[in-house]
């Protein structure tokens, strides 16, 4: 499920920060969580 994608790829930025990854890499995942969230969130929206 898309909740479980977030909560995954949330893991993955955290460690990506706190590991101090090329920002490239951090940037990359921040934005993908970001389009899943929207996502999240669009779906939420229709469902009333």
């Amino acid at each position: 499920m898309i909740d479980e994608e977030i909560l995954e790829l949330r893991r993955k930025l955290n460690e990506s920060v706190i590991n101090e990854n090329n920002y490239e890499k951090t940037y990359r995942l921040s934005i993908e969580l970001d389009n899943l969230i929207t996502q999240y969130y669009k779906k939420k929206l229709k469902k009333g």
